[in-house]
């Protein structure tokens, strides 16, 4: 893999979300190359107009609400590019990447991570230095 490094979320980075607070045993979906789990409480977020959930706990941890039903993502991330194909562990389910894509967490020891194609997060994300 390559080298992490810490970024944190351009100032004009929102989602639109919403938390599934319903009475529910929550839902599954696929995204990303594999199946997701949604549980109750749980935030159903618009990221642009890339459809997914979040954890509840990590949405509580990482996003602040700025208006209406638009929250940023506050928390650094740690960041780091895939050299090789592979399969990363999310909270909601995994997610299949590339070589290429970044391997992001919300932590440094490499936990609640996820994948985001190199596109996408270069437009999102700038480093933390």
């Amino acid at each position: 893999m390559g080298t992490l490094r810490r970024y944190r979320k351009k100032f004009d980075q929102f989602v639109v979300a919403v938390k599934l607070d319903l009475d529910t045993e929550g839902f599954t979906y696929r995204k990303w190359g594999g199946k997701q789990k949604c549980n109750k409480g749980d935030w159903l977020v618009d990221d642009n107009g890339d459809i997914y959930t979040i954890n509840s706990d990590t949405f509580k941890e990482t996003y602040s609400h700025i208006g209406g039903g638009k929250y940023i993502k506050v928390a650094k991330v740690w960041a780091e590019v895939a050299t090789n194909r592979g399969t990363i562990k999310t909270k909601e389910g995994e997610s299949h990447y590339e070589p290429g894509d970044y391997l992001v967490y919300n932590k440094k020891d490499k936990t609640d991570g996820y994948r985001v194609r190199a596109e996408k997060f270069e437009s999102m994300y700038e480093l933390d230095e």
